[in-house]
């Protein structure tokens, strides 16, 4: 009974000092974010800056609440569920979840229970009892015991552990920017089929207009007061109508197989009244500082796991220059008969500790010197992800300072234009001017009704862009939102 309590102390014991073991990995800080204070063009007022509706930062802002159009809302529940990409993700954590259980399981002691048997027959010369000593020996043995088992006086299990879990928590961070990707891939997605239809609807009208170009120079050819080269230019009008007509059909259809990938199930728009403008996203978003894009977006606290998985790397790099030492041992019963083997005077115990010291080992100098590096790079990364952010977000708040001019700029164009085509309509038909005024007015009215509408799909990509960029499309309803119905 002695020995039991002996062994559970000395477990317990080397429980303790593993769990208190020393780390030589370097003390972390966090690199100083090389990102201006401000975003260009932000003007700061007060606390208040980038506040919407009691909103303090649009990764609060759920994607339900940012996009407003029900059917799209739709799209975004299927993708999220369907999505091959989002399901990878999610194993994923799985398999680095599983990882970091494997690794972190090393720092407490594999307790197991076996036993052994050996029979042995020796030839005459080697009998321990002479020649006419018996020719077969037995042993039996079985009890409880580790395998071997590292005692971490310097941290090097426990930094391996610590690399381990950062990586998982990278990972989970992965998940989350996957996440952003595929809610904002189907808001593309859905505005690039809305444009197209748009330009299908468009190009229906151009074509009804040209078709009526085309006729009433057929009927003044017909009359003798105009040209063969008239006919040839509303002919060629209307051939260019029919030419964007199979285009932009190609368009739609390109659209539609892409919102099917990414919801990863076939959908149905042959029926759908569809919005399409920018009233259906939220007219403003929260800004902050570049300060908050570190606590909000994944990719970033991604990127400083994978740092903090690199520093810890270190420390285990550094601890294979001292010292390895480990245990192994059994305590149980042992017996050169089977029948018994469980006897009160077959007790025995087993104690095995092992040390290895490197002297002349270029390997672990040379893994020292590589996780430094790794450190190094990963340092890089963090930055590089900082300064990336920082540049997306300012490009999309440099879209929203000019969409609205220029939209409005083409809405006067397109105003200009329509009446410029009637005039030169009118002036053709009293025999003013020739056919080619009347041409070069549709070509116009044509390219300024569709730069319209490309314009307004890009003004729509670069909000949902500002709203990825800034953290958001995380959750489906706001922090606002689930704080009031869990307080109902």
């Amino acid at each position: 009974m002695s020995q039991g309590v002996f062994r559970i102390s000395a477990i317990a014991l080397v429980t303790a000092v593993v769990l208190a073991g020393c780390s030589l990995a370097p003390k972390y800080e966090r690199p100083l974010a090389p990102i201006p204070a401000q975003y260009p063009g932000q003007v700061q007022q007060g606390d208040q800056t980038g506040q919407v509706s009691g909103v303090q930062a649009s990764a609060d802002l759920g994607w339900r609440e940012f996009f407003r159009d029900p059917r799209l809302q739709t799209y975004i529940s299927l993708a999220l569920e369907n999505n091959r990409d989002m399901r990878i993700a999610i194993e994923r954590i799985q398999e680095a979840r599983a990882q970091y259980g494997i690794v972190d399981s090393e720092r407490l002691p594999t307790l197991g229970i076996g036993g052994n048997g050996q029979i042995t027959r020796n030839p005459p010369d080697l009998r321990s009892g002479g020649p006419g000593s018996d020719s077969v020996s037995r042993f039996y043995s079985a009890g409880v015991g580790i395998t071997s088992f590292e005692l971490d006086f310097f941290g090097r299990v426990r930094n391996l552990s610590e690399a381990a879990r950062q990586q998982y928590l990278a990972t989970t961070e992965a998940r989350r920017t996957m996440h952003i990707n595929v809610v904002s891939l189907v808001a593309e997605a859905y505005f690039r089929l809305r444009t197209a239809q748009e330009l299908q609807s468009l190009n229906t009208k151009t074509l009804q207009s040209r078709q009526g170009s085309y006729q009433l120079v057929q009927a003044r050819f017909n009359a003798g007061v105009a040209s063969a080269l008239d006919v040839y230019q509303a002919r060629s009008q209307l051939d260019s109508i029919y030419a964007e007509q199979a285009a932009v059909q190609r368009m739609q259809s390109q659209a539609v197989n892409a919102l099917e990938l990414l919801v990863g199930t076939s959908i149905d728009i042959s029926d759908a009244e569809l919005v399409f403008g920018r009233d259906q996203l939220l007219a403003q978003i929260p800004v902050g500082l570049p300060a908050d894009l570190l606590e909000r977006r994944p990719d970033i606290m991604g990127a400083e796991h994978a740092l903090l998985a690199a520093n810890a790397n270190i420390g285990a790099a550094r601890a294979a220059f001292f010292p390895n030492i480990s245990i192994t041992g059994l305590l149980g019963f042992a017996s050169p008969q089977l029948g018994g083997l469980f006897g009160g005077g077959n007790r025995y115990w087993q104690f095995s500790p092992q040390l290895v010291m490197p002297i002349f080992s270029g390997g672990v100098s040379g893994g020292l010197d590589l996780a430094k590096a790794r450190n190094n790079i990963a340092v890089a990364q963090y930055e590089k992800t900082i300064q990336t952010a920082f540049r997306e977000v300012a490009d999309a708040l440099a879209g929203e300072a000019t969409y609205t001019q220029q939209l409005d700029a083409l809405r006067s164009l397109e105003s200009a234009a329509n009446n410029t085509l009637r005039l030169a309509r009118l002036r053709y038909e009293t025999g003013i001017d020739s056919f080619l005024q009347v041409q070069n007015a549709e070509v116009n009215l044509y390219t300024t009704q569709r730069s319209f509408l490309e314009t307004g799909m890009d003004s729509l990509l670069n909000r949902v862009e500002l709203y990825k960029a800034l953290g958001g499309g995380w959750l489906a309803d706001s922090v606002v939102a689930q704080a009031q119905a869990q307080a109902l």
